[in-house]
């Protein structure tokens, strides 16, 4: 026979209520009502499911993730740290993946709803502004992650971008690199504005002109067509060196020059953007900047479990250094 909650009460000669606030560890049940509850749990061999505990406790015990891309290596390690946490934590994860491009007022997420999940983590959003009105509406605790704005009243976890961009093009200054070239990202993304806001900064602090142009996405593709036509047009003439504002940008730069037997780093250097699992295996091997994506990961599960717990009574963005690492990519001028 299969019992339930309302068996174990009735056993344990207690109230639903005081069966429910044992079965979730709280600690306002007498200890001799805890203890009756828990011989009548074995004797029944009564075991709560995830449903009984959602039910006691009014939570669901489990998170919602939105993100709009699975094949970006640092966003999957994002998301592997997140699991893990909340794993640890008693907590599942719903992955959900958007196409934010649809977004609007009138089309928000499935997992948008109330009790639907206990809270959500919202990774690299473009429809940030749309999420928030929303999800402040509807009381859901959530927690941006690598946003896109700045928004002092909202919880978020970003990487400094600046310090990244800026410590990119450090590193070809310091090589003896004068005439850098930055390939930026999309404009819509504010981590492509602070990364150029850091190269700007470097340069000028170093008497250097900068010098920029703009993908239009963070891709192979786009890498590659620039590179080509900048060499096609004899626009290149006088560069040592390229800091590109993403990997895979940087990637599509260095197949450019190899289809142009331009040799990297003998001819031009080249730095990227991420530490995606493709520049250490790529020759020669990419110098990039690294964003602490499980650091990010495990602050943004584990800000927003205290958020859920009622322990943090004032939001704030924390934002996490990234780090340089130094491969095959980059080397000193041709003298």
């Amino acid at each position: 026979m299969k019992y339930n909650i309302y068996d174990v009460a009735k056993k344990a000669g207690v109230s639903i209520v005081t069966v429910s606030k044992v079965i979730n560890n709280s600690q306002t049940v007498r200890e001799g009502n805890r203890q009756k509850v828990l011989q009548a749990m074995k004797e029944l061999n009564y075991n709560p499911s995830a449903a009984a505990r959602s039910l006691a406790s009014g939570r669901t015990g489990v998170i919602g993730l939105l993100i709009d891309n699975l094949t970006d290596s640092f966003l999957s390690s994002a998301l592997g740290a997140i699991n893990e946490y909340l794993e640890d934590n008693g907590y599942f994860l719903a992955l959900s993946l958007i196409n934010e491009s649809k977004i609007n007022n009138d089309n928000i997420p499935f997992l948008f709803q109330q009790d639907r999940v206990d809270g959500l983590l919202i990774v690299s959003p473009v429809c940030e502004d749309t999420y928030i009105l929303d999800l402040k509406g509807k009381k859901i605790p959530f927690v941006l992650m690598d946003n896109q704005k700045f928004h002092p009243s909202v919880p978020s976890v970003i990487v400094n971008n600046y310090k990244g961009g800026y410590d990119a093009t450090r590193h070809l200054l310091e090589l003896g690199h004068k005439k850098i070239l930055h390939i930026s990202g999309p404009g819509l993304y504010m981590s492509s504005n602070d990364r150029e806001a850091g190269y700007r900064a470097a340069m000028t602090e170093a008497g250097c002109a900068p010098y920029v142009i703009n993908s239009s996405s963070f891709s192979i593709e786009s890498g590659y067509k620039i590179v080509k036509q900048l060499i096609s047009e004899n626009k290149l003439s006088g560069f040592t060196s390229i800091f590109a504002a993403d990997d895979y940008i940087a990637l599509g730069v260095i197949d450019a020059f190899k289809n142009s037997s331009i040799k990297v780093p003998g001819d031009i250097s080249v730095i990227g953007y991420d530490d995606q699992e493709l520049a250490s295996s790529f020759h020669p091997g990419l110098t990039t900047i690294r964003q602490p994506a499980d650091e990010m990961g495990r602050i943004g599960a584990e800000m927003l479990l205290k958020i859920i717990k009622g322990e943090v009574k004032r939001y704030n963005t924390i934002k996490l250094d990234p780090d340089i690492v130094i491969r095959e990519s980059t080397a000193a001028p041709k003298q």
